[in-house]
Formats: structure tokens, sequence, C-alpha cells
């Protein structure tokens, strides 16, 4: 008897939420570039969004 092929990993549904959140905070952040202009600080959270959602979306497989 052959065992069964594993099922293919469901991202849970709060990586769903998690990166709403993320697309959320990106767009926040750049309305707020828009209006004070380029900051130091905002450009680093930016830069801290975008490598969370990278991540978030190596650790599901891009099945987001």
């Amino acid at each position: 008897m052959e065992p069964k092929p594993a099922p293919s990993p469901q991202p849970p549904q709060a990586h769903g939420k998690a990166v709403e959140h993320l697309f959320n905070a990106q767009d926040l952040l750049r309305t707020l570039r828009q209006r004070i202009g380029e900051h130091p600080e905002l450009e680093e959270a930016m830069v801290k969004l975008e490598t969370a959602l990278s991540i978030l979306t190596v650790k599901t497989g891009g099945m987001l």
C-alpha cells in the first residue's frame, strides 16, 4: 500500500489578514510621503513593511 501524498499546505486565514494590514499600512505611508515629502523614518518604515510582506510571501509559498 502506497502512502498518501501530503495535502498542499494552505495559508492560514491570519496570513490573508496580515497581508491586508500590510497593504493598508503601505497605502497610508505613501499618502504621508505625498503630504510631508521625503523623510528618513518614513522611508525606513516602508522598507520594513515591504520586507515583512516579502518574508510572508516566501513563508506561504506565494499563496496569498
